[in-house]
């Protein structure tokens, strides 16, 4: 069983306009969606539609010359990067290296088809890459993304599998040289895809233990039900891929030479914590205490937290409703000055 035998395709929007992106809609239904050709005219797109070097000397005339973050893995590796089959340690080589030292071994790797892998993670595209965004961007002309300024990244490398895992941002993932193949999963398949370790992390976030080249479904049988729930989204060049916040997302680039340029962003206000923090701490004050506990507890979670969040303060007089009222910037300061105080005890 492999991940090919998931047949659910992810929702395609064709013809639709660069500048008529419909984001109000994407946000509302909060499903993944294709949008085709979109990015289809950029001029990193069409230099990679004529070869390897063009594209790579596109992206060079941009470079500030700031090292990057390179990743490298052994052809016995099939481009995954990972762990060690023992877990106790990654299956790759990473080092701060000039692009152009990056691009030399893409290329002569495609010469020579020995099958190494390379690979440049998430690099902020205005930071390395300035002006680029000048000729390559998407129009963002909804007015969230003048409250919530999206993040930018590219991707850089040739035959490479990031393995699934999740993202606390809503993502717009832009195919802009050679092809990107994401299986997605919704993020109540948590259980189902059998995450790793919380740290270390190949890339920054937990990831799936399974290998969707070849699931071992003796070993992680629940992965059968994520595979019944997931979907498939195949992206050729200039083409963008939505999906939201905590979508699990398998990422295999396809080809001797791929780009990615994404965009991620939230649109909880900037002096909200970030819901993994919470997480963290749950684990050290909530997951071991007895069982009975626990349940009480989760009633409380679900009255001030998952539950309607006017309802806590609903029966107070507004002078009284403290930090149960709507959270601004103040309480938000407060807040946080109180828990640091309570874990530096």
């Amino acid at each position: 069983m492999s991940s090919l035998d998931i047949q659910r395709k992810t929702k395609e929007l064709a013809g639709i306009s660069p500048d008529a992106i419909p984001y109000d809609q994407l946000m509302r239904d909060q499903q993944p969606v294709i949008l085709r050709g979109v990015a289809r005219q950029w001029p990193l797109v069409q230099k990679g539609l004529q070869s390897l070097d063009a594209a790579m000397d596109h992206i060079a005339s941009f470079y500030g010359g700031r090292p990057i973050v390179e990743y490298r893995s052994a052809p016995e590796e099939g481009g995954r990067y990972f762990y060690t089959e023992a877990v106790d340690g990654f299956n790759f080589e990473r080092d701060r290296v000039p692009l152009p030292d990056f691009f030399d071994r893409v290329r002569e790797t495609a010469r020579s088809s020995d099958g190494r892998s390379f690979y440049i993670g998430s690099t902020d595209l205005d930071n390395f890459f300035p002006g680029m965004r000048d000729e390559n961007d998407l129009v963002l002309n909804d007015p969230m993304f003048d409250a919530h300024k999206p993040m930018v990244s590219i991707w850089m490398g040739n035959h490479t599998i990031a393995s699934a895992h999740y993202d606390m941002s809503n993502n717009l993932a832009c195919c802009m040289v050679g092809k990107r193949r994401f299986t997605l999963f919704p993020p109540e398949q948590v259980a189902n895809l059998y995450p790793g370790p919380l740290e270390p992390t190949p890339g920054g976030q937990v990831v799936s233990m399974v290998d969707f080249r070849d699931p071992d479904l003796a070993r992680y049988p629940r992965f059968a039900e994520a595979m019944a729930a997931g979907e498939v989204a195949e992206l050729e060049p200039g083409d963008v891929l939505f999906y939201p916040a905590l979508w699990w997302h398998n990422v295999e680039g396809i080809g001797d030479f791929t780009a990615m340029i994404n965009y991620w962003w939230n649109t909880s206000p900037a002096f909200m914590d970030t819901p993994q923090n919470t997480l963290l701490h749950a684990i050290l004050s909530l997951r071991d205490r007895p069982e009975p506990e626990k349940q009480a507890w989760k009633a409380l979670f679900d009255y001030y937290i998952f539950g309607p969040s006017e309802q806590p303060a609903a029966h107070l007089p507004e002078a009284a409703q403290g930090n149960l009222g709507p959270l601004d910037e103040v309480k938000a300061r407060r807040l946080r000055a109180l828990l640091l105080n309570k874990l530096n005890r």
